[in-house]
């Protein structure tokens, strides 16, 4: 059975070369792979496809996760307009940037619990009171 992923928030992230970056990506995934978030490629917002533009514009909420203050992910959406719901610069969190290192699992470890809460307080179908799924608004 597929999970319904647009009940689900969408997790942007850095994918840089360093192991700040990493991190970011590891997280994201690690969010996507738990079903907690839907990873989306920052790459595609970034490069103007259609399809990536439109999905970060469609008002679902954001968690976006840089590894570094070049603020790559916050840039790319901010080109289009797009404002994260919640954003994590990880160095804010003690993350070192090196270059030709992968991230420490000490961090993942560390960190995770952090970017789930954060996940899941814009996750749509929570009511952030009871942390219960809540009845899907329909527009009319």
């Amino acid at each position: 059975m597929a999970r319904q992923i647009i009940h689900l928030p969408l997790v942007y992230s850095c994918s840089g070369c360093s192991s700040a970056a990493q991190l970011a990506n590891t997280l994201a995934l690690r969010l996507d792979r738990d079903g907690e978030a839907q990873m989306s490629c920052i790459a595609g917002v970034g490069a103007d496809l259609p399809n990536f533009v439109q999905q970060a514009a469609s008002g679902r909420p954001i968690l976006a996760l840089d590894g570094c203050p070049l603020a790559c992910v916050r840039n790319s959406l901010k080109r289009h307009s797009v404002d994260p719901d919640r954003y994590v610069q990880l160095q804010k969190h003690g993350v070192k940037k090196r270059y030709g290192q992968d991230a420490a699992d000490e961090d993942v470890e560390r960190i995770y619990p952090k970017i789930v809460e954060l996940a899941r307080e814009i996750r749509p179908d929570r009511d952030q009171s009871q942390g219960q799924p809540r009845p899907v608004q329909r527009a009319k």
